[in-house]
């Protein structure tokens, strides 16, 4: 009776798992986050605390591989997949990328204010230029609604705030899930990082 309990215990936690992993959306959601222009002081019981530092963040949609190749195409077609008719890449999926930052950003020689924006890459085989922009991002999507975008449809370069050219090569390894992140951070500022597939591309930033 016991033995019958656990099997069919054991199956039900497995039925449980297979029906979670089904659940999970196509391009789950991605954060990254990187705090900088702090310092570490010694706390008054030992140890460290990271002080006067502020946030970055990004969040995103992961699109995912799934044994594609040459996702960002070549010649006349470059990006245009990506794009999937929109003028630029929303650099993710399904909703707007953004960047929450607590401190102003100096990107592309240009000061960016504290607060948050829209992030885009515009696609070109001979190079990627990254765009911060003030068009706010839809939250569900809803083609009546003109002030804010879903993913990059409609996007129009009217109000961008800085454009700015990424350093951009091939990876040594090819990267299953789309990733943002943060490089090379230092106590004035940093890179921000996007992988996916065999591509790489950075941008830097420094605090304002």
């Amino acid at each position: 009776m016991v033995r019958k309990f656990m099997a069919a215990a054991a199956a039900l936690v497995m039925a449980t798992s297979v029906l979670a992993a089904q659940s999970l959306p196509a391009s789950p959601e991605g954060k990254a986050q990187a705090e900088i222009g702090g310092k570490y002081v010694k706390g008054a019981r030992g140890g460290q605390t990271y002080e006067g530092g502020k946030w970055v963040e990004i969040t995103y949609g992961r699109p995912i591989l799934r044994g594609r190749d040459e996702i960002f195409g070549s010649g006349a077609e470059y990006g245009k997949d990506l794009n999937g008719g929109a003028p630029v890449w929303r650099a993710g999926a399904n909703v707007t990328t953004r960047i929450r930052t607590q401190a102003a950003l100096v990107i592309g020689g240009k000061t960016v204010p504290a607060g948050e924006y829209s992030v885009f890459i515009e696609l070109k085989e001979s190079g990627w230029t990254f765009v911060l922009s003030n068009w706010a991002a839809q939250k569900t999507y809803d083609p009546k609604n003109t002030a804010e975008l879903w993913g990059s449809y409609n996007y129009t370069a009217d109000k961008d705030v800085v454009r700015a050219p990424m350093t951009h090569t091939k990876n040594t390894m090819s990267i299953e899930q789309l990733t943002w992140g943060f490089a090379n951070v230092t106590a004035t500022g940093g890179e921000l990082v996007i992988m996916w597939g065999k591509e790489i591309a950075t941008v830097p930033f420094k605090i304002g």
